[in-house]
């Protein structure tokens, strides 16, 4: 299936500690990377959290931004310690009494550790608040990057197509072009004033047809094109195949453009990387 690596997708879920939002966004990576930002009390769920990406994308780099927002009365918000307060109290008054140019500020108490208490949270329950949350985005994120993968597949295959009318263009061309290099070379060995030994004609055509012959090449592009073809109709991640199918096209073009003693097979040459590198650009963005 043909994903595309980068989109954006963000979902929210109401729970008892307030509103959980999860936001995704993707571009390619060679490999998968995760980077999780999460609320300090929710450090403890990385864990789960890149084994369930893990378990829907094999490539990018991820980013993900968790948030909770308490609602008003969603959840009981921070107890004050009041027994702690009352004896730091009477310590502030002992101590201004010793010391009257020292002030104490009442936010200043409420920063000692253990004044204000979170209240309790369920961690499971949480945690699985969480999960449901980043499910919820996964989903849709999925849905943008296959859309996006389906447009992606089209322009490859556009591609490809033209490709193959290249390559059954140059075959066409192929009887013309050794014709007129035999042509050539017949005249080249006329400008000769010496004798040409008997059968020499024949040794320097077969020389130099087997110099510029593409046969090989025009058949492996043909088969470079069905196996692409093949890999963009697969049910699972492929854009690791058609990168290395990319690097195989290319090899080929050049060759095809190294042999060439006509400039319809240069030009053609030239149109091949053209599209070629047009899909390998594209190539770099599929899952």
């Amino acid at each position: 299936m043909i994903r595309s690596m980068t989109a954006y997708a963000s979902a929210e879920r109401a729970g008892p500690s307030g509103t959980l939002t999860c936001e995704l966004r993707t571009v390619n990576h060679r490999y998968l990377e995760i980077s999780p930002r999460l609320p300090e009390d929710m450090r403890g769920f990385e864990s789960a959290l890149r084994e369930r990406i893990g378990a829907r994308l094999s490539r990018g780099k991820v980013d993900i931004t968790v948030r909770l927002r308490a609602e008003p009365g969603a959840a009981e918000g921070p107890r004050v310690n009041g027994a702690m307060l009352a004896r730091l109290s009477e310590l502030a008054l002992d101590f201004e009494q010793r010391f009257p140019r020292m002030t104490i500020e009442f936010t200043e108490l409420l920063r000692f550790p253990g004044v204000l208490q979170q209240p309790d949270t369920d961690a499971d329950a949480l945690q699985g608040a969480l999960l449901d949350v980043l499910e919820q985005a996964l989903v849709a994120l999925n849905d943008t990057r296959a859309r996006e993968g389906e447009k992606l597949g089209e322009m490859l295959k556009e591609r490809l197509d033209g490709i193959e009318r290249i390559v059954a263009d140059v075959r066409v061309w192929l009887p013309e072009i050794q014709a007129a290099l035999r042509a050539r070379l017949e005249g080249r060995l006329a400008d000769i004033r010496q004798p040409v030994e008997p059968g020499r004609l024949e040794q320097e055509l077969v020389l130099q047809i087997t110099r510029v012959d593409v046969d090989e090449e025009l058949d492996r592009l043909t088969t470079h094109i069905g196996e692409a073809r093949r890999v963009l109709a697969l049910k699972e991640p492929v854009g690791r195949r058609l990168d290395f199918l990319m690097q195989e096209f290319n090899r080929e073009a050049n060759t095809l453009g190294s042999k060439s003693v006509d400039s319809r097979t240069t030009n053609a040459a030239v149109e091949l990387k053209v599209l070629i590198e047009q899909m390998r650009e594209q190539v770099q963005n599929i899952e």
